[in-house]
C-alpha cells in the first residue's frame, strides 16, 4: 500500500481571478505528481485588502500569508494602490499571528504566466502590451487581454503547462531580478517590503519556489 503523503498548507490573498485560478491549478498538478513528497492545500481568496482577508482567517500558530498584487504603472493612482497594499500588509501582520509576505509583479501577473514558456525581458509601457508575448508563448491568437483572461481561455493556457514549466518560470524570474541588480537599479524598501520600480521585475516566484521545494520538486 502506498504511503499517505502529509499535506502542507499555504495561504494566499490575491488581486484577481487569474491569480486564483493559477494557484488552484498549481495545487492540482502538485497533488497529481507522483514525485511530490507532500500533498498541498492552497487556501486562496480573491481579496485585494490583506486586512480584510485575515479578519476571516483562523490561525493558532505563527502563519505566513502571501499576497499577490501588481505594480501596474507609474501613474499616481497605481503607485498609490501599490503603497496602500503594502500598508495593509504591514497592518495585517500586526494582527493575529500572521506574517504577510509580498509577491508583486511589475507590470502585471501576466509576466509570470509568460515566463513559464519564454523569456520576457523587454520593458512594457502598458499592461495590454503583454498580449503579443502571451500569444507567442502559448501559440494562441487572443485579440485582447480581456479575451485571454476569460476563464476558459486562461485555463486552456494553464493546461499546456507542467511542473518543469513552473521551474523554468522561477529560474527566468530569478534571472530578471539578477539583471536588475547588475544594472544598478534601486531596490526600494517600504514597510519592510522590497521592490523595483523598473519593469520587468517580480517576486511571485519566491512563494512558488518554496512550495515546490517543500514538496521535493526542486
Amino acid at each position: 500500500m502506498a504511503r499517505l503523503k502529509e499535506r502542507n498548507l499555504y495561504f494566499f490573498s490575491v488581486g484577481g481571478e487569474t491569480e486564483y485560478w493559477y494557484l488552484k491549478w498549481l495545487e492540482n498538478i502538485i497533488n497529481k505528481n507522483e514525485n511530490s513528497t507532500h500533498k498541498v492545500s492552497i487556501k486562496c481568496e480573491v481579496q485585494s485588502d490583506p486586512v480584510k482577508y485575515i479578519k476571516k482567517l483562523t490561525v493558532f500558530d505563527k502563519t505566513v500569508v502571501y499576497h499577490l498584487a501588481d505594480y501596474e504603472s507609474d501613474e499616481s493612482i497605481h503607485v498609490q494602490q501599490f503603497y496602500t497594499t503594502m500598508d495593509r500588509m504591514k497592518q495585517a501582520s500586526s494582527q493575529k499571528q500572521v506574517i504577510y509576505k509580498f509577491g508583486y509583479s511589475n507590470l502585471t501577473f501576466d509576466l509570470w504566466i509568460i515566463l513559464h514558456m519564454a523569456n520576457c525581458n523587454v520593458r512594457m509601457y502598458h499592461r495590454d502590451n503583454y498580449i503579443k508575448h502571451l500569444n507567442r508563448a502559448y501559440s494562441e491568437s487572443f485579440e485582447s487581454m480581456g479575451e485571454y483572461k476569460h476563464e476558459n481561455n486562461f485555463k486552456r493556457c494553464l493546461g499546456k503547462l507542467q511542473i518543469p514549466n513552473v521551474i523554468n518560470a522561477i529560474n527566468r524570474a530569478k534571472g530578471i531580478m539578477q539583471r536588475n541588480k547588475e544594472n544598478g537599479y534601486t531596490l526600494h524598501q517600504y514597510k519592510g517590503y522590497k521592490y523595483y520600480k523598473e519593469n520587468p521585475s517580480l517576486t511571485i516566484w519566491e512563494a512558488i519556489e518554496k512550495i515546490l521545494k517543500d514538496c521535493g520538486l526542486m
